[in-house]
């Protein structure tokens, strides 16, 4: 069990994986990613993270080196290389090398990677007693400015949030706009409960169309449970009956804090608990098909 890095298609150890100082996805972060988690070894929705990296690079105007099959097939060989029960799985194409400059025709010789590596999810604690988050000072970068429905390796935003969470002993940071609406976390889609209605922010907020976003969507409307897109207020958050965030590692977190307000009864709730079972349920529905 371990890491395992394939760069550009060939399979190599981390410490032999090697790109050039010049690449753009160094220099700039001019690159796309996709973050997946496999179960029993099955890279959960592939076929949405591979479509969301598409359209990443069409957003920025980046063609991908190669087919997205070819993605897919180098996802699986590098996690069976890996030798994990379960891995957390990186994929990476930047834009590619070439004279130092910001014009893009500059760029030559794309790199991709898949990096595989032991899966370490948050530890039981989180699940079972809930967590923090800080609404922060930071605020989501504008749509027309860089939209973060592309994920992309300029991710200085989401760094700097996240970074000021953590001095305030948060687990995760949550972001406004430049109009005091709710958008995303550092790395997360949230969600709040209000009565019997799940509410989250909607795309046109600014925020990047979660895949675990759109797995709790599905599963909440198959089994009769209300959700709706609505832009939220700090208050509202503070306010609801219930908070969790979402991604493809952490899953589904109850958050039982919002900066110094207790979010209802200070534990994780029965929504929560049941969006929980229903996930779980639709996990391992996708993993048994897959096998």
């Amino acid at each position: 069990m371990g890491t395992i890095v394939s760069l550009n298609g060939v399979l190599t150890a981390p410490e032999d994986a090697r790109i050039s100082v010049f690449d753009r996805g160094f220099l700039c972060g001019d690159s796309v990613y996709e973050v997946i988690r496999t179960y029993e070894g099955v890279p959960f929705e592939l076929d949405a993270h591979l479509a969301r990296l598409e359209s990443s690079a069409h957003r920025i105007g980046m063609r991908l080196p190669v087919p997205l099959a070819t993605f897919a097939a180098e996802v699986a060989q590098t996690h069976a290389a890996s030798g994990n029960p379960d891995s957390y799985v990186r994929i990476v194409s930047t834009r590619g090398s070439g004279t130092l400059g910001l014009d893009p025709r500059l760029a030559e010789d794309p790199v991709r990677m898949v990096i595989a590596m032991p899966l370490n999810p948050p530890g039981p604690e989180a699940y079972r007693d809930g967590v923090a988050i800080a609404l922060v000072s930071v605020r989501r970068n504008l749509r027309d400015a860089i939209d973060p429905a592309a994920k992309t390796g300029n991710y200085l935003n989401s760094v700097m949030a996240l970074a000021e969470a953590k001095t305030r002993g948060a687990y995760e940071a949550v972001m406004l706009d430049h109009r005091d609406y709710v958008t995303e976390g550092a790395s997360s889609n949230v969600f709040c409960v209000m009565g019997e209605t799940i509410l989250t922010p909607p795309l046109d907020v600014g925020i990047l169309e979660g895949i675990t976003r759109s797995v709790v969507f599905k599963v909440c409307r198959q089994a009769g449970l209300r959700v709706l897109e609505l832009p939220l207020t700090a208050q509202a958050l503070e306010a609801a009956d219930e908070v969790f965030i979402t991604s493809s590692i952490r899953e589904i977190v109850p958050v039982v804090k919002v900066d110094d307000s207790k979010v209802g009864a200070g534990v994780p709730g029965p929504v929560y608990a049941r969006i929980r079972q229903l996930f779980d349920a639709y996990v391992a529905e996708y993993s048994a098909a897959r096998k």
